[in-house]
């Protein structure tokens, strides 16, 4: 989109498939002489720093955390009823479309995922392949949810369990 989103250093963001960080400076870099300028991120659950270049934010994926005001439209996601037409899909070709929707980092996509994949375990066995997918589904998740709500993690976590043990 052309509307550029920027960031200030000290804000807290969301980078598709690795969490929530923080923007701890925004630097210039000369490379192959050109000058580049890119937000230094620090993912928060792992400690590790990421160079985005500023230009390309919003095509990496970078978005604000959510209002809270969206939580609900989150757990709305995780409660529905409905499971999307990725679920009846062969093993392969459902796993690459999962793959896709947590990598767009849209915290709704990987809502979905967590979704039909624990519908899926009610069902049958995961894959070893799925199974690590809503693993890393769900701790995107928690992360961003502990973070906006202010809580810890533990309890998003059981939150997110009693949903699907129901």
């Amino acid at each position: 989109s052309s509307m550029n989103i920027t960031f200030k250093v000290g804000e807290k963001a969301v980078y598709p498939a690795q969490g929530v960080g923080e923007i701890v400076s925004i630097e210039t870099r000369e490379i192959n002489g050109n000058k580049e300028t890119f937000y230094v991120m620090k993912i928060l659950k792992t400690e590790s720093k990421i160079l985005i270049p500023t230009r390309k934010a919003q095509e990496e994926g970078l978005r604000k955390i959510i209002s809270k005001e969206k939580i609900k439209d989150v757990y709305t996601i995780l409660k529905s009823k409905e499971i999307s037409p990725t679920s009846k899909k062969t093993w392969n070709r459902r796993y690459r479309e999962y793959m896709d929707k947590i990598k767009t980092g849209s915290v709704f996509e990987v809502a979905e995922v967590i979704r039909d994949l624990s519908r899926l375990k009610s069902q049958k066995d995961l894959s070893f392949g799925e199974r690590k997918m809503l693993d890393t589904a769900r701790n995107l998740l928690i992360n961003e949810l502990s973070i906006v709500k202010n809580t810890n993690e533990e309890s998003i976590d059981q939150e997110i369990k009693s949903i699907f043990n129901a």
